[in-house]
């Protein structure tokens, strides 16, 4: 129950920074392009936490303004030269990921790199009529900026107001704290995650462009979502059946909704935002979440583009079917990296930051391994379901984070930490 309330305290501040965002860039230029744009940067800075301090939030400013610029020009060469387009888009995504190995601001240089590119596939490319010259090309950057002040703003405002807690580490810090230097027998896990993605990005273009060229652009999103952030094969397997099967049921709800209602008018638009704000606020409780209702906004989303959803959704959800088969290909057969070998790392990382918070008596650094650990654990929970009986590594990630709410009364148990270091050093 606490943690959905923190899910929605956190959606409605990701929603509120959205809309004053959309108000904005409305004002400037109504076209869908640039509002979709606005709504897309907000979800997305807002889950990311961009920076805890102001100097981290202007030198995020600041690279979200280059790359934004930069991504402007790739959108450009999609529209006049494609295969070119592709080739600097998996480079731009190759160095995205392969920057995360040296931590700290090179990692948000990093993410920052990531999104605008994401957006290129997603934002609707509609002509506009009331925007034009220099104000046009920068309009994107415009709303980079605009986006990034209202979350900042909105953030501080919640923390201010103890809606949300300011304290709690992201997922960008929490893996940096973990970070390790880099083997000198191997390659090093972003190198390997930035290899695998050039391989699915580079399959999902050719696949594309050859077999769909006029509806590429979600099969490349695809492949890209579910080999994001690969916590090993068995987590990519996992994020694509929720992919589809979200996709599946949003899919069916969309063409529901979309044969009554539609078009450019108010109720498409609040039922665009309804939709985006129940992803936001579900996709922590389960991916499938996100994929269902991003589906049904896309779809009343089509109404403003002069498509009709009908047509486009099952062929959509074809190609979101063939990017997915895509990413898990490369995820498996291309420097395949062991989900059980992520849980062993975690796991161990855990125990080390358990004996840390028992020496400073405090339960900060396990708090945030035990977040760490918990990503990995989705896929382990569904391999359970599927595999009982007997005990099964989620079992294992069950345990020590059952322990998570333990920790300050044996921290306050002085009796009790012998005890405690001692079983942490069996494990």
């Amino acid at each position: 129950m606490t943690f959905a309330l923190h899910s929605l305290r956190s959606a409605i501040v990701t929603m509120l920074a959205a809309l004053a965002t959309l108000g904005c860039v409305l004002a400037v230029d109504p076209e869908p392009g640039p509002a979709v744009l606005a709504v897309v940067l907000c979800v997305s800075l807002g889950r990311s936490q961009v920076s805890k301090s102001w100097q981290g939030r202007i030198e995020t400013g600041v690279v979200l303004a280059l790359v934004g610029h930069a991504s402007i020009g790739v959108g450009a060469l999609f529209q006049r030269m494609p295969w070119v387009g592709a080739v600097v888009y998996v480079a731009g995504m190759f160095l995205s990921i392969w920057l995360r190995r040296f931590g700290g601001l090179t990692r948000r240089v990093g993410a920052l790199i990531a999104l605008p590119f994401v957006v290129i596939l997603v934002v609707p490319r509609v002509q506009s009529v009331r925007v034009s010259g220099i104000l046009a090309v920068l309009l994107p950057v415009l709303v980079a900026l605009i986006a990034l002040l209202w979350v900042s703003v909105f953030q501080w405002l919640a923390a201010k107001l103890r809606v949300v807690s300011a304290s709690a580490p992201s997922t960008a810090s929490a893996a940096a704290s973990t970070a390790r230097p880099p083997s000198t027998k191997r390659l090093a896990a972003s190198t390997q995650m930035a290899v695998q993605m050039a391989v699915a990005l580079s399959v999902a273009f050719a696949v594309g462009f050859v077999f769909f060229p006029e509806r590429w652009a979600w099969i490349v999103l695809t492949a890209y979502i579910v080999g994001s952030g690969n916590r090993g094969r068995g987590d990519v397997v996992y994020k694509s059946v929720l992919r589809i099967g979200g996709a599946a049921v949003g899919t069916a709800g969309a063409l529901l909704f979309t044969q009554h209602l539609g078009g450019k008018n108010a109720t498409t638009v609040v039922l665009i935002l309804g939709a985006v704000f129940l992803a936001v606020w579900l996709r922590p409780l389960g991916y499938a979440w996100w994929a269902l209702f991003v589906t049904l906004a896309l779809a009343l989303l089509q109404g403003f583009t002069g498509e009709q959803a009908q047509l486009i959704l099952w062929p959509r959800l074809e190609e979101i079917v063939i990017g997915a088969v895509i990413g898990v290909a490369a995820a498996w057969f291309v420097l395949p990296v062991r989900s059980a070998d992520v849980l062993r790392r975690r796991l161990a990382d855990a125990l080390v930051a358990l004996a840390e918070s028992l020496d400073s008596r405090s339960p900060d650094a396990f708090v945030a391994a035990v977040a760490q650990l918990e990503q990995v654990a989705p896929a382990f929970r569904a391999r359970r379901m599927l595999l009982r009986p007997g005990i099964q590594s989620a079992d294992w990630i069950d345990e020590v984070a059952a322990f998570a709410s333990l920790l300050p009364a044996v921290i306050a148990s002085s009796g009790s930490l012998g005890e405690a270091r001692r079983a942490i050093g069996a494990a």
